[in-house]
């Protein structure tokens, strides 16, 4: 009988120490693989589920790398928490504090890498989505910086369709603001920023030019803004192909859904 309680309890132990010997090559094997990931293994990951529209496992592989130093994975990461953010099951209060989080990403890629294109378009994105959380002023004081962002994008990737389509829609913006919100913007400064809808219209011809029914929102404010210069023939043209575009995301849903309002209502 005691030989016996002894050969169990030497089994207890043999099989402690065996457990805590596997725990401890899990985790080593767990921080060497993390310590020697390649970046480009990463990248190639994320983008695969990006393409996938598997926003919440994307954010989670991405923001383990939060203290990443490379550019490419911080944006990717800014872009991640801000289509997190985007989310209709995502709750006010996460929307609001990945908005931030999403900036912060999209700086430290800047801080990074200042040639990276990319860095600066979710630097754009993000600085403007966190003026709906601190009004109209701030808003419209970061209009010019968003704007510079933009067309240093453009400068370094000539040939990014998004971005081209993005100083669209900031012209789009400025050229039907409200009067309350132009005078907010005479007050804060001496030339406020100014557009037309003609304008926005050329940045977004110049967009689907550069990559041919790339994104729906485009079409959908081609079809706009010949709504608001009163051409209903090219109006309908555009928002038809909106209405068509085959949805893979919230984002393409809420365009058809749009589209087909605007086209029932001309």
């Amino acid at each position: 009988q005691v030989l016996r309680k002894s050969l169990q309890r030497g089994l207890v132990l043999s099989t402690g120490s065996f457990l805590v010997y596997e725990a401890h090559k899990l985790i080593s094997g767990f921080a060497e693989v993390h310590a020697s990931f390649k970046v480009e293994d990463v990248v190639e990951q994320a983008d695969y589920l990006y393409g996938s529209g598997e926003t919440e496992k994307l954010y989670r592989l991405l923001v383990q790398h939060k203290n990443s130093d490379d550019a490419e994975l911080l944006w990717r990461l800014a872009r991640a928490s801000r289509d997190l953010a985007q989310l209709s099951s995502t709750s006010a209060e996460e929307k609001r504090q990945l908005t931030y989080e999403s900036l912060e990403y999209a700086k430290k890629a800047l801080e990074k890498n200042e040639t990276n294109f990319a860095a600066h378009k979710w630097y754009g994105i993000c600085l403007s989505d966190v003026g709906d959380f601190e009004g109209i002023k701030t808003k419209i004081g970061n209009a010019f910086v968003i704007k510079e962002h933009f067309q240093r994008a453009i400068e370094l990737n000539p040939k990014d369709a998004t971005t081209i389509h993005l100083i669209g829609i900031w012209c789009y913006s400025f050229a039907e603001m409200p009067w309350y919100q132009r005078k907010i913007a005479a007050a804060l400064f001496a030339t406020p920023p100014t557009s037309t809808f003609q304008e926005a219209l050329r940045y977004f011809h110049m967009a689907e030019e550069a990559d041919p029914n790339f994104y729906s929102k485009n079409l959908l404010f081609l079809g706009k803004t010949y709504l608001k210069l009163n051409n209903k023939k090219m109006a309908l043209l555009w928002l038809s192909k909106a209405k068509e575009y085959p949805a893979h995301t919230e984002e393409d849903k809420q365009v058809q859904k749009e589209a087909l309002e605007l086209l029932n209502s001309i």
